[in-house]
């Protein structure tokens, strides 16, 4: 059981991030903390301009609306979004927060992933605590 756990969340259609909630509730002792984290890759500097003019701000606000939405459904969740690389700045949260676990949702790898890594790779091989992987 776990006390202080990260749940990185990503939209793409081939993250199961719903069944990273219920690990995490499962896993979670009572009252434990629960953060809910979504990481928004930077834009490149010459890619920004064709966006429209608050769009950025809008999604983020939109994110962490329903990530709020999910956290309530936790004793004691909370709701996050930050801007960087994903694997990174979840390693950087998670030490931050001195989290305990980390249940990170992960698609099926492909050979694409074993030349170039993935997300919940890079998670597992440097995290400080123990790391659920959920497929």
């Amino acid at each position: 059981m776990y006390r202080n756990i990260l749940v990185p969340v990503s939209f793409d259609e081939d993250r199961d991030y719903e069944r990273s909630f219920q690990v995490a509730k499962e896993l979670a002792e009572p009252g434990a903390k629960v953060t809910l984290l979504h990481v928004m890759e930077q834009v490149p500097a010459y890619a920004i301009n064709y966006f429209p003019e608050g769009f950025r701000a809008e999604t983020m606000a939109a994110i962490l609306a329903t990530l709020s939405e999910q956290a309530i459904t936790f004793e004691d969740g909370h709701a996050a979004v930050i801007e960087g690389h994903a694997g990174t700045s979840i390693l950087e949260t998670a030490d931050d927060m001195k989290a305990d676990c980390i249940i990170i949702a992960s698609h099926r790898p492909g050979m694409q992933d074993y030349l170039l890594g993935s997300t919940a790779a890079r998670v597992v091989r440097h995290a400080k605590c123990a790391v659920h992987v959920v497929r």
